[in-house]
This record gives structure tokens, sequence and C-alpha cells, in this order.
């Protein structure tokens, strides 16, 4: 395996600080651990040194009832945190930790001098409680999207993002999603941690925290699921008004506001989601960029323009993105070029 070349020119060791308390959600505090652990197992080397934190250390316990053994915050080592993350929790243990004294006094003034700062889910709260993501566009889980926008209007709560980069700021959905922000060590070695975990690989931080097809079935009513599946199976066919109410057997403006409010979305908007979901998947793998297109029922050139539309790149770019682990430089020419 070549390892990437972002580690060959960093510090020996960067230190990953994650803090804890009662009734932090476990996921949120082992899920990134696990991540560092396997990362410096492939490296062959202790690159990441981790250091679980707690107001006053010791074992603490989790909302499933299983406890970590912490360090108490008064004996955390004074050399530099490279990246420093919250654990999330229900309400009350958010609460709790928050009004902690050691808390609010030394978050604040480590996350100054690190490199990164995150959260995991709900951990977002206590960065914001703490005003270090004050006019930052962040990430949380999709139940407390709106209680956080309520509380902290002075940021913007993208409802949609598994994470959030922005600037030093890494702000996740929840729970699985912390894994995902941890992967951020070069395709290489992010690659060989899936590996390693039985993990899909890592998805990219603007990948909805749910798909438009379990957002539907979640809400729609008979007949509109099943109709559904058929819409997922048969994205290269017609998938028109006429050709979906007949299918639904219902009149075309009676389905129309039926399946509008059902599934909250117009069905010309839903089968575009449909599609261009589809489309990302295909676009990892190695068919060529006119065979996705025609998979997915749409020319290529609609293909190009409806898949920068909604992921920000086109798909020629999407596909290097996930190929290189790097972000490249594209000319004008390459963003806007036809798949």
């Amino acid at each position: 395996m070549t390892i990437n070349c972002y580690f060959l020119t960093m510090p020996k060791s960067l230190t990953m600080a994650l803090l804890a308390y009662d009734g932090f959600q476990l996921l949120d505090v082992t899920g990134p651990v696990a991540v560092f652990a396997a990362a410096n197992h492939e490296l062959k080397r202790n690159f990441y040194k981790v250091e679980v934190f707690s107001p006053a250390g010791g074992a603490v316990a989790s909302d499933s009832g299983l406890a970590v053994q912490t360090r108490a915050i008064a004996r955390m080592p004074d050399g530099q945190i490279d990246t420093l993350l919250i654990a999330g929790a229900e309400e009350a243990a958010l609460r709790a930790v928050i009004a902690n004294t050691a808390v609010r006094r030394w978050v604040p003034r480590r996350a100054v001098k690190a490199r990164r700062v995150g959260s995991v889910c709900s951990g977002t709260f206590i960065l914001a409680a703490l005003g270090l993501i004050n006019g930052r566009r962040v990430a949380t889980h999709w139940e407390a999207c709106n209680s956080l926008t309520a509380l902290y209007p002075g940021i913007t709560v993208d409802p949609e993002a598994l994470y959030v980069v922005d600037g030093k700021i890494w702000t996740s959905a929840g729970v699985t999603t912390g894994i995902d922000m941890a992967l951020d060590c070069g395709a290489d070695v992010a690659n060989a941690i899936a590996r390693r975990l039985v993990l899909y690989a890592r998805r990219p931080g603007y990948q909805s925290q749910f798909s438009p097809l379990l957002n539907a079935r979640i809400q729609a009513e008979s007949p509109f699921a099943d109709l559904i599946d058929w819409m997922q199976s048969n994205l290269d066919q017609p998938l028109d008004v006429p050709t979906l109410a007949a299918r639904a057997g219902l009149g075309e403006r009676n389905f129309y506001r039926r399946f509008l409010a059902a599934t909250g979305s117009s069905p010309a908007h839903f089968v575009e989601a449909l599609r261009l979901e589809a489309a990302r998947t295909l676009v990892d793998g190695d068919l060529p960029l006119k065979g996705v297109a025609a998979k997915v029922g749409l020319t290529p050139i609609r293909l190009n323009n409806a898949f920068e539309r909604r992921f920000g790149v086109a798909p020629r770019l999407f596909r290097a993105m996930h190929r290189t682990g790097r972000t490249p430089s594209p000319s004008r020419s390459d963003a806007r070029s036809s798949p």
C-alpha cells in the first residue's frame, strides 16, 4: 500500500482529544477512536495519539450504560492538540456538561489553538453554547436541527449534510457520521481502514442524511410506496406524470396533488432526485459516464448539469475526487464539460 504523502510531511504524532461526560453517546467516541486506531495499524506507527477526557476523569458512563476510562480535564497534557472532538448526548446530559465550569473554561481555550475542532451528533450544541461556532455553517442530527436553529440563530444549520467543514470547524450529523468525518486521512489509508472495519467507503459530507427514497418510504402512503419501488427499478424508462399516474391508477391532477402531499416533492423533482442518487453510486464505479446517464434515464448533458446543481461538482470531477482522495482544482472547461 502506498501511504498518502500527507503523512510524510506531518509531525511524528497528532493528538486527538475527545470529550466524554456522563450520558454521552458511546459510538460518538468509540467510532472515531476505532478509525484512529485502524489508521495507526495501516501506517504501522502511532501517528494518532488518542486522549479521551472528561470533567472529573475516571470511568464515565455512556447513555448505554457502558463506561470508558478518561483523563480529567485538569490532568490533560499541555501539548498541542491537533483535533478536539465533542461527543453528543440527550438533552439532560448536554445541559449538565455545558454548565460544567471546567468544560466552559478548558474547551474554548484549547479550541483556539487546535488545528480542527469538531462535534459528533448533538455535540454541536456544546460548541454553540461555548461560542465556538458563531457565524458558522454546521451539521447536527436531523431531529435536532430545528432546536439548534431556534436556540442559536447566529449559526447556519444544514439539515441535509452528513458532516460540514467550515474552516477549522467540523460538525457531523450523528453517530456513524462521526466515523465518516474521522476518515479524513488520505484516500489510501481511508480505504484500507474502511476494509478493516468492514465499512462502506467514506461518504462525502454533502451526502444527505436520508436518501429521497428512504424519506418517501417513511412518509408515503399506499399506493406510492410500491410506485416508488417501481420507479427505482425503472429509472431508464419515461417517468413523467401521465406514466406515473396511470401506474398508480389515478387521474393526473389527483396523482400530482396526492404525490406532493405524501412525499413533499413534485413528481418531476422526485424522479430527478432518484436518478441523481443512482447516478452518484454509478459514477463511483467504472461505467463510462455516458453509460451512467443512459442507465438513469438522462442525456449526458442533463446528467452533467443536474449532478453539478445538486452535488456541487460535475460527474467527471466527482469521480476524480473519489479516486484520488483530493479535491482537484479544475479548469472552467473541466468543470463544465459534458460526460
